[in-house]
């Protein structure tokens, strides 16, 4: 990979401030902006444009036995070449042309200025240890804490299907501690389905920072509550510069006025049930925040027993 300029990667679970940091980040100058190039779902995903590869699951694991098409996709993401033939021959219509305008002239200016790619990617957080690795990315690993996280998912009707994780058996055999969520296959309970992905992810995040030079975990709450700090520090990492005029930027967004939101990731303003959902061009939730008052907010999505409920699932004894 010797001639790509470092890139970073912004991963952790849908809802735990991906698209806000990441947007944090990109407010350097010195960043483009990408957007979920492994969501499943068009938009953002199935754009061969920005990446070039079929994915074909919520959370796709990348590692190096199967690494073959994806190394040469990421590679020109990363490098910030985009596809506009690949682009063309698989969508069409007048949204898709229209991002393909916005993210190719992004690509190209950002190449020819020397910027670096900035990967927003929740569905990358088990392959994160590949992205260090094999793409060479700083990358940063957001957990949030799990009674915001599962408020936040219960207020959107959201819910996990796990057979999208134990279906991928490379996956399973490099963070063999998935197999349990085998137990909650097939259950309606989806407060204990998200204190499940949770754990899950958590485990994951610490053993990949343990193991890879590349990774940093990063606390949302403590983000949010000390933004100044917490993204000097995030910049420091990504090897940014924290001018100014950047320090600025983050402190406006930061504390900008809210209207309820939490501004994290996936929009899901509807209230719709099921799956993931998504809206704008960028397909990202990130707002404008008063981070301290989101904080605030997320503690009261719960009753008293289910917050009770969802720490006691989440801290129990593995």
């Amino acid at each position: 990979m010797a001639g790509i300029v470092t890139p970073v990667l912004v991963t952790g679970l849908p809802r735990s401030g991906t698209s806000w940091t990441g947007k944090m980040l990109a407010a350097s100058g010195e960043l483009v902006y990408v957007n979920e190039p492994l969501n499943p779902e068009h938009p953002p995903g199935h754009s061969p444009g920005v990446l070039n590869a079929t994915v074909t699951h919520r959370f796709q694991y990348i590692c190096p036995d199967n690494e073959d098409a994806w190394l040469p996709a990421f590679a020109s993401t990363v490098a910030l070449r985009y596809g506009f033939l690949a682009e063309l021959r698989r969508n069409r219509s007048p949204y898709d042309l229209a991002r393909m305008v916005r993210y190719g002239t992004s690509f190209t200016l950002g190449r020819l200025g020397g910027r670096r790619a900035l990967l927003d990617d929740p569905f990358a957080l088990f392959s994160a240890g590949w992205f260090a690795e094999r793409l060479g990315c700083r990358v940063i690993i957001l957990l949030r804490d799990p009674v915001s996280f599962v408020g936040s998912w219960q207020r959107l009707g959201w819910t996990v299907y796990f057979h999208e994780l134990l279906e991928q058996p490379l996956l399973v055999r490099d963070h063999p501690h998935l197999a349990a969520l085998r137990l909650l296959v097939g259950s309606q309970d989806r407060l204990a389905k998200a204190v499940a992905l949770w754990r899950a992810a958590r485990t994951t995040a610490i053993d990949l920072a343990a193991r890879c030079p590349g990774v940093l975990l990063a606390d949302y709450e403590h983000l949010a509550a000390d933004p100044r700090a917490g993204f000097r520090r995030l910049y420091e990492w990504s090897d940014l510069t924290w001018s100014a005029g950047a320090e600025e930027r983050v402190m406006r967004a930061c504390t900008a006025t809210t209207d309820g939101t939490d501004g994290t990731d996936g929009t899901g303003r509807t209230g719709r049930t099921g799956g993931f959902a998504w809206s704008g061009l960028s397909r990202t939730a990130y707002q404008p925040m008063d981070s301290r008052r989101a904080l605030a907010m997320a503690a009261t999505r719960l009753s008293p027993e289910e917050i009770h409920r969802v720490r006691e699932l989440a801290f129990a004894p593995e």
